[in-house]
């Protein structure tokens, strides 16, 4: 596969005071194909969160590069920045992160609205993804009215309904039984197949790292292991 998503050389070092020096990514180097469907695992603290930040723009690394299609990320001024992520990047964070007055129909389409998308194409595009997800009869439930496997499909749908080139999933699953976690994996391997959509989760389930194609292991902030589809 080519190399969709380059990942150069990063660090990431924070100062939270002038004795002490935490090191949370060391020289990180990773190639990700166009839809790939990759996870990175490792034990906590290993840096998985903070690398998934540092790919979608949402913390800047103390050096290095991350080239995503051609797109410079970590050279970006901010309000580049915040497009890019509108527009090419999906997220999908274990505490749901759902606007608690909109309705699941709404949040599903709430990114598409922010794209300036037609209302009418926001309504097609969010049901055609909630009905992919199983969640078509909750579109008018509020988030506080669903369990929390149909939040995370709600999540996803949200993600996945703007169009983005790359999804990052930081422990989609954490927050779940081990049938509804199972299943939300089932329908991201499906999404990640018919939309090519090419995701990234973080995970250190076991159930969950053995659905990905693609494993990246990682341990205090460096790259342990790359196993790439064959």
């Amino acid at each position: 596969m080519p190399d969709f998503l380059q990942i150069k050389n990063i660090g990431k070092v924070f100062l939270p005071n002038k004795e002490v020096m935490i090191t949370a990514l060391e020289d990180v180097n990773l190639n990700i194909g166009k839809g790939d469907f990759a996870v990175l695992s490792g034990p906590s603290g290993s840096g998985k969160t903070t690398l998934l930040n540092i790919i979608g723009g949402l913390e800047e690394a103390s050096h290095g590069e991350i080239i995503l299609n051609n797109i410079h990320i970590t050279k970006l001024p901010e309000k580049e920045l915040s497009k890019t992520r509108r527009d090419h990047i999906g997220f999908v964070f274990q505490a749901y992160n759902l606007i608690p007055v909109l309705s699941a129909g709404e949040n599903i389409k709430y990114i598409m609205k922010l794209q300036g998308r037609p209302q009418e194409e926001c309504d097609l595009r969010a049901l055609e993804v909630a009905q992919k997800l199983g969640i078509n009869t909750l579109l008018e439930k509020l988030p506080n009215q669903l369990s929390g496997g149909q939040q995370q499909r709600v999540a996803v749908a949200r993600a996945v309904a703007a169009t983005p080139q790359l999804i990052l999933a930081d422990e989609p699953t954490a927050n779940l039984d081990s049938k509804s976690a199972a299943s939300l994996m089932d329908m991201m391997e499906l999404l990640n197949k018919e939309e090519g959509v090419t995701i990234i989760f973080s995970s250190h389930d076991p159930m969950v790292i053995g659905k990905a194609r693609h494993s990246i292991l990682l341990k205090d902030g460096k790259v342990i292991a790359d196993e790439e589809p064959g």
